[in-house]
């Protein structure tokens, strides 16, 4: 495969992190993961960190997980941060509290550890909002990454203000292969499967944010797909939608046609299958949520309910574990 094509159009240095506080106080860097275990049996629907300047040495980390059966484990906070600085003297580390990322290769490898506890409990219990943050689990979770699909950028300028939820700067997201090992209940396993993985440096500002739809997924013939989009607006105009199918040998631009937007909160079995729209005509790709977590009335985020959940995606007779996030207000959701 073409170098270039593995960079996206940006230098390998991107890849990089800050070695040290912006300038800039508004300016932040966000790395964060998906991953869902082959089999099904542990997910992690999102684990990240979110580097402020204004605050750059105590930092924002969460750390979603979920397992079979609907339980969950939540482990946000905020944390320290290390420092940028390798043992080669490259910016490469970017960590808080329990969670560290490193990248190893630009474009090509990441690692990723927690190594904390977290809030132990059932999806059921976050959804009704009961999950007791003092019962706590030790969790140990770590991965060496492999990118299986060039990475899937966006350049926001600050001229669209609804592209702009997601960051003036850049930001792109990369789907993985990994293994790695998960510590829980005493018992250490070595686990594999894929993911999600996102690099964000950029100025954000989430006011007036209602709501999107995010799903993305890699199967096992090495196809992928991915997209984001915003609600319809009110006035008509179009609203932000961008996505592309990965064929294993190109991108291919590509926007979603039918959206699963939130609408019912249930700790599985929602269907969430999807359209996309491309010039491969209409891709329909099949959807079932599985490995849940939910974050429920949210005053901090507008009144939005907010899931990050893994889905058994289905495409053309393949099967794969993938991701889906999306959100909207309370008053669009029912319970159940």
């Amino acid at each position: 495969m073409e170098a270039g094509l593995w960079t996206a159009g940006l230098e390998p240095e991107k890849d990089l992190v800050f070695p040290a506080c912006p300038d800039n106080p508004d300016m932040r860097e966000s790395v964060s993961l998906w991953f869902f275990e082959d089999n099904g049996r542990f997910a992690a629907p999102r684990m990240g960190i979110e580097a402020e300047a204004s605050c750059w040495d105590d930092r924002l980390y969460q750390g979603n997980f979920a397992a079979e059966g609907g339980r969950v484990l939540i482990g946000p906070g905020k944390g320290a941060a290390p420092s940028a600085i390798d043992a080669n003297g490259q910016p490469t580390i970017i960590g808080a509290g329990p969670v560290t990322f490193q990248c190893i290769e630009p474009f090509r490898r990441w690692t990723a550890r927690f190594d904390g506890t977290a809030a132990d409990g059932h999806v059921s219990e976050q959804i009704a909002r009961t999950l007791d943050p003092q019962k706590r689990s030790p969790l140990i979770f770590e991965i060496d990454m492999e990118m299986a699909v060039p990475p899937w950028g966006q350049i926001v300028s600050g001229d669209d203000a609804e592209a702009g939820f997601m960051g003036v700067g850049y930001r792109f997201e990369q789907l993985f292969r990994a293994r790695g090992t998960v510590e829980l209940d005493g018992e250490r396993r070595e686990i594999s499967g894929t993911g999600l993985r996102i690099h964000r440096q950029s100025v954000r500002q989430l006011e007036g944010f209602t709501g999107h739809c995010w799903q993305s997924a890699l199967f096992p013939d090495g196809r992928a797909f991915g997209y984001i989009a915003y609600p319809p607006r009110d006035d008509g105009t179009p609203s932000y939608n961008e996505g592309y199918i990965w064929d294993g040998k190109r991108m291919v631009a590509a926007r979603v046609a039918d959206a699963p937007w939130l609408r019912r909160i249930a700790p599985e079995g929602l269907d969430v299958s999807l359209v996309l729209e491309s010039e491969l005509g209409l891709t329909r790709i099949k959807g079932t949520t599985t490995l849940s977590t939910f974050r429920v009335g949210n005053p901090d985020i507008g009144g939005l309910n907010l899931q990050q959940s893994g889905v058994l995606y289905e495409w053309d007779g393949q099967q794969a574990y993938g991701m889906i996030e999306r959100s909207a207000h309370e008053s669009l959701t029912t319970i159940g």
